[in-house]
């Protein structure tokens, strides 16, 4: 009786511990999730600054002719 009880045991610790280490993969998903956001956001911004500056440099260049 005692070997049918230590399986049981050890099956639920085995679900338990994979159900935290789940609950632990889901959580930085989601914080890696929120960086990548944040960093498209940055890249975007600094592509419209890129666009921006460009767009002086050619009327400045086309101001010099």
């Amino acid at each position: 009786m005692f070997w049918p009880m230590l399986a049981i045991a050890l099956g639920f610790l085995g679900i338990a511990v994979l159900g935290v280490l789940g609950i632990k993969v889901f959580i930085e998903a989601q914080r890696l999730g929120r960086q990548v956001a944040r960093t498209t956001e940055r890249i975007n911004r600094a592509a419209e600054d890129l666009e921006s500056a460009a767009g002086q440099l050619a009327r400045t260049g086309e101001a010099l002719r």
